[in-house]
């Protein structure tokens, strides 16, 4: 019996939205929205990081003075217990899907072996 993969798909995105870590890194991610100085902050860390990683892809070098702020910005903006709280909740929500993805991939990996 063929198996519609995108039912499949559309029903782990339901799971992964009722997953209480969905759910804590919705709630962070409001609780930043709703005050005002935090979202600014994370608006800007957020721009930032979209900078370096745009020149990162185009093949540019990123300047050690780039570097340095971007470190500086991390740490302020760590300082931001709302936003600290939202970014850990992020990196477990990653570490998750990182997981779904092993699984969704380990079909090929049997198939072509671990490239």
């Amino acid at each position: 019996m063929a198996v519609n993969l995108f039912d499949s798909a559309y029903a782990l995105e339901t799971a992964i939205r009722q997953s209480e870590e969905y759910i804590q890194l919705k709630q962070a991610y409001n609780e930043v929205n709703a005050d005002p100085q935090a979202k600014q902050m994370f608006e800007q860390f957020r721009q930032m990081q979209m900078n370096l990683q745009q020149k990162q892809m185009m093949g540019q070098n990123i300047s050690e003075q780039e570097v340095q702020q971007a470190q500086s910005t991390v740490a302020l903006v760590q300082q931001n217990q709302k936003i600290a709280r939202m970014m850990e909740a992020e990196q477990r929500m990653s570490m998750i899907i990182g997981e779904l993805n092993k699984i969704i991939m380990k079909p090929l990996e049997d198939l072509y072996g671990n490239l």
